[in-house]
């Protein structure tokens, strides 16, 4: 069997990576830059280490990681943020021969960057919102007045090295000419680098996750967010596998076939409230839900890890629908700011603490506590226990 080092150990696709590949026996080595972590808390992590701050000694964090991956034999080095996946990209000759399970780097940015990705979309007759492009701030040249508000302004890139630190880019929100004004002048995403101004898409989001093998598509899956924190839209605490949408399957694997892609990636959309598709971004790592994916039969970590290990994979066939998946903790607090919101009126309040204390034990699954594994949780609790205490 090869042996994996899992980065970003206190991600909680970290921890179904960890979890999955080490109940097939694998040997799993986890890495943060905290002593302890979520994944590091496994009984499937063998050992936990420690290295620098990706974003702020991003040099160091490559050094650390070359030694770590010589000392311990590391076969194969499985990063769960863009961050960290964008540094190993940019500094393969530094992992002494382990296996990253990504395409190059021209081809990861093609995909990564927001910008690039609207315009082959458009190539490609993918539906996408009405869009202004500009390559920096200096040189964007339009009348903010004559645009149809609230308009969305990204930046291409989601991280960006200004003064030797990496900073993460935000998507930025305007209702007015005057508030997308402010936010160009002062922004220091926009200074740059490429950056685009879209209509705003009313609706929900919707994901595909995929899997590819150099070009070859091996697995899709699905799933509905059902309750998320915070409430009105972010990430999933309770989720459900539901069947792949034909119209969203077939604009994300257009996308990937036609990047010639090879490992996983997230393609999100959004879709109105009449039912109309815009696509978003997509994501080249794995995802916060996960492990709802491995539940529902899909098992995205061992697949990847046969692939990277050489093997012949056979495309997932389909999957169990109706699966849910629950973040305790993260339910816990949907819980909270529902009942402190006063937007929330006694009625909803009132069904969500009948939902959050009646959830459905024979298709729910909880993610983080599990009877074979119970370290995460209580290391995740106790995190929990101490921020409540500040």
């Amino acid at each position: 069997m090869k042996r994996v080092l899992v980065l970003d150990a206190n991600q909680r696709s970290a921890l179904a990576v960890t979890r999955s590949l080490g109940m097939h026996s694998v040997d799993v080595l986890t890495a943060e830059e905290i002593p302890t972590a979520l994944a590091g808390s496994s009984s499937f992590s063998k050992q936990q280490f420690t290295y620098p701050s990706p974003r702020q000694r991003s040099s160091q964090f490559i050094e650390t990681l070359s030694h770590l991956i010589e000392q311990q034999h590391v076969d194969i080095i499985l990063p769960m943020t863009e961050l960290t996946s964008l540094l190993l990209l940019e500094h393969q000759s530094s992992l002494h021969g382990a296996t990253l399970p990504f395409p190059d780097i021209t081809t990861v940015d093609s995909l990564a960057d927001k910008c690039q990705l609207m315009q082959t979309a458009a190539e490609l007759d993918i539906p996408t919102p009405e869009t202004l492009f500009s390559g920096s701030r200096d040189s964007f040249k339009c009348d903010l007045k004559a645009l149809p508000y609230p308009v969305v302004i990204k930046p291409g890139k989601s991280w960006l090295k200004i003064q030797d630190t990496w900073c993460r880019s935000s998507v930025r929100f305007a209702g007015n000419p005057l508030e997308a004004q402010t936010i160009l002048d002062t922004d220091p995403a926009l200074e740059n680098g490429t950056f685009m101004i879209q209509e705003h898409v009313p609706g929900h989001g919707k994901g595909v996750f995929c899997l590819y093998d150099n070009g070859s598509p091996l697995a899709f899956f699905a799933h509905h967010r059902l309750r998320e924190k915070p409430p009105r839209g972010g990430v999933s605490v309770l989720s459900q596998s539901v069947p792949v949408d034909q119209a969203l399957g077939s604009y994300a694997r257009l996308l990937l076939d036609h990047a010639d892609w090879h490992g996983v990636a997230m393609v999100e959309f959004k879709v109105t409230p009449d039912g109309r598709p815009f696509l978003m971004e997509i994501n080249t790592r794995f995802w916060g839900s996960l492990q709802l994916a491995i539940d529902a039969g899909v098992d995205f970590p061992w697949l990847l890890y046969r692939i990277a290990s050489g093997e012949k994979v056979e495309p997932v066939e389909g999957y169990r629908t109706g699966i849910r998946l629950r973040w305790l903790l993260g339910d816990l607090d949907h819980l909270y700011l529902v009942l402190r919101d006063p937007g929330f009126s006694v009625v909803e309040k009132t069904k969500a603490v009948a939902a959050f204390l009646t959830p459905s034990p024979l298709k729910t699954r909880h993610e983080v506590n599990r009877w074979n594994d119970m370290g995460p949780f209580w290391w995740e609790l106790k995190q929990y226990l101490r921020e409540l205490n500040r």
